[in-house]
């Protein structure tokens, strides 16, 4: 499944709401991402044509199974690479910055290996 990063974005943002704050609307996407809100009217509506949101009729914003499956992969690296670049001096606040654009370039073969590599050397430590 290829979709966009902007796409991967705002279902990962849609997901990490939802954990924040159990509900999700539109204007609490625009604010994380810091898009306006006729812009992410326009994403929402075209991610629940494709099947990835469902909007109830009070405007909640939830994730379709195809929804989650995306957000929650990008979620994982995101988390992962985070925690990587730490692990190595990078500031918390600079990690998490850049594990955002690096989580939309790695293959999932890469992806895939350096996770590996990471779980091998926790149980080891």
């Amino acid at each position: 499944m290829i979709i966009k990063e902007s796409a991967e974005n705002y279902l990962e943002s849609i997901l990490m709401i939802s954990k924040e704050k159990g509900n999700v609307r539109s204007i609490d996407i625009a604010n994380q991402l810091n898009f306006s809100k006729p812009s992410v009217s326009v994403a929402m509506k075209h991610f629940r044509e494709e099947g990835y949101i469902h909007v109830d009729k009070d405007g909640y914003i939830t994730l379709t199974d195809k929804g989650y499956e995306v957000a929650s992969q990008m979620y994982e690296r995101h988390q992962l690479v985070a925690k990587i670049l730490m692990e190595i001096g990078v500031s918390e606040k600079t990690a998490y910055e850049d594990s955002c654009k690096i989580e939309h370039d790695l293959s999932s073969e890469t992806f895939e290996k350096i996770k590996e590599y990471y779980l091998k050397k926790l149980k080891k430590d």
